[in-house]
């Protein structure tokens, strides 16, 4: 039995959207018609061809909030007693969303051919990522899937929180930059101008400061077009070079000797890799594998390649806390504690207690950079 998403007519002429279940896709239009709906178009979730790269597949994505209830509700009701297959039917049944109802019918088709949940998920890269896939599978290994979906619940909320807090203590300085530039543009172009003709008719010498915002102003009344199509020409440019990974590598190197931006980069990324290593570790998955995992989740291609060569380096024997110091760049404080972790055997946990430190360090760094911000805009407002 395969899943299928489907496009239908209904009798008011209302074009209806959904996912269903089936052997074939002619028993879906039956079934279709059996309802009083006109069937347009019914495609299989699951069908998957390489002259086909745009497949449902390659299109369907669960949005991480969502995902984060997904995986909660799962760990739940897996831990009540219920089957993999009756957990998967329960959570489409609640899903609201309709990608996400598509995913999971994609993934329970799967699962009730013969496939693991493991290798179901993994058809749906851009809603599962490695790391979600991996830890699935060291779960449905271990006998413990309720536990480590659990685990990954917290690791997803967790992560989520984070990026609403950092993204709402960033709102308010983003509105009063743009609101100023916007206030600063006006005066230059609009204000100022009709000031400038009462000068001209006192014909005395202005001051230097009052000369040079005419010449602003007269700058930006005949040249502003020109201004702002050099800049989304600049802006173009600059989205075309950063495609390349060689510039992008160059960018964050520099990005880690800025003196405020680098301890910033280093604290979101480390954070980032310690939580997925603990979480992965903690689940059972391989050092080896959870470390080369842990590579997705962090931004700095630097940092990234970092890891890799720490992985490598492990693989040769050495320990984690020598192979992430010999870097330079991971914070002293997670090398310590990854290597107290190593002596007591307890590294998951240790894992766990460095992402917690460096997130809380991450909040209160943003919050006083939040602080300080909104003043300097008024006072930069102020000056002009």
């Amino acid at each position: 039995m395969g899943a299928y998403e489907y496009q239908a007519i209904d009798k008011r002429g209302r074009t209806r959207k959904g996912v269903s279940s089936g052997d074939s896709a002619r028993q879906i239009r039956q079934t279709l018609r059996a309802e009083g709906l006109i069937p347009l178009s019914v495609t299989g979730v699951s069908d998957v061809s390489d002259d086909q790269p745009k497949n449902l597949r390659s299109r369907s994505r669960i949005k991480t909030a969502e995902l984060s209830v997904v995986t909660r509700q799962f760990a739940t009701l897996l831990a009540s007693g219920l089957t993999v297959e009756e957990t998967l039917n329960a959570l489409i049944e609640q899903a609201e969303a309709h990608q996400t109802k598509t995913v999971l019918t994609g993934v329970r088709a799967m699962v009730l051919e013969g496939q693991s949940l493991a290798q179901a998920v993994a058809a749906y890269p851009r809603s599962f990522s490695e790391i979600y896939r991996a830890t699935i599978e060291a779960g449905e290994q271990s006998g413990n899937l309720d536990t480590v979906l659990s685990r990954l619940a917290d690791h997803i909320e967790n992560r989520l929180g984070i990026q609403q807090r950092v993204g709402l203590a960033m709102v308010y300085p983003i509105i009063l930059t743009v609101l100023s530039l916007l206030i600063v543009v006006g005066l230059l172009t609009y204000v100022v101008p009709k000031v400038v003709a009462v000068f001209e008719d006192i014909g005395q010498e202005l001051p230097v400061l009052t000369r040079a915002l005419i010449a602003i102003s007269d700058f930006l009344l005949e040249y502003g077009l020109w201004l702002l199509g050099g800049l989304l020409i600049l802006f173009l440019l600059g989205t075309i070079a950063l495609r390349k990974p060689q510039v992008r590598i160059s960018l964050h190197e520099l990005w880690l000797k800025l003196p405020l931006i680098k301890r910033m980069t280093r604290t979101i990324n480390s954070a980032r890799m310690a939580r997925t290593l603990a979480i992965m570790i903690g689940s059972g998955v391989p050092l080896l594998q959870a470390m080369r995992s842990s590579e997705g989740v962090m931004t700095n291609l630097v940092l990234r390649r970092d890891l890799r060569h720490a992985a490598e380096e492990v693989a040769e024997g050495v320990s984690i806390s020598r192979s992430l110091a010999r870097s330079g760049r991971f914070p002293p404080l997670l090398v310590q504690m990854v290597a107290s972790g190593e002596a007591s055997g307890l590294l998951g946990e240790m894992l766990d207690k460095a992402a917690n430190v460096m997130e809380r360090e991450l909040e209160a760094r943003v919050g006083v950079l939040v602080g300080l911000f909104q003043p300097a805009m008024i006072l930069l407002m102020g000056v002009v």
